[in-house]
């Protein structure tokens, strides 16, 4: 019994070695999808979107969808459109959204801008 327990304990030890040194693991619904090019954090990440604030864009991993803003409103998109081609997204400034897992970027994105622009934390 010790011999079966010794074993299996040396097969999820070369397991989980095995999944850290291949990069990335993002649990997705949506599988065989790879993350984008850009997304390469070389670690176990629990984020859910990744925002381009020079482009007000959002990437949503779980979904593996690109949400922009675009004059007034907001698109749910699994490729950016054409329009967006001149953009590198490997070397745009990104920011992490830890801690956010909801499915409304939009209320998130708008609870945020307005903390910044609130009195309290406005700077003079």
């Amino acid at each position: 019994m010790k011999n079966i327990n010794f074993s299996i304990l040396i097969l999820i030890s070369v397991i989980f070695i095995t999944l850290e040194s291949c990069g990335p693991v993002v649990f997705s619904s949506r599988l065989g999808t790879p993350p984008p090019p850009w997304f390469y954090p070389n670690r176990i990440e629990n984020v859910r979107y990744v925002y381009f604030p020079d482009y007000t864009i959002y990437y949503d991993l779980s979904l593996r969808n690109y949400i922009y803003f675009e004059n007034g409103a907001w698109f749910t998109v699994d490729i950016l459109p054409s329009r967006f081609n001149s953009i590198d997204l490997r070397r745009s400034r990104h920011i992490r959204i830890n801690n956010y897992f909801d499915d409304n970027i939009k209320r998130y994105h708008n609870e945020i801008r307005n903390k910044r622009n609130s009195p309290r934390t406005r700077r003079n």
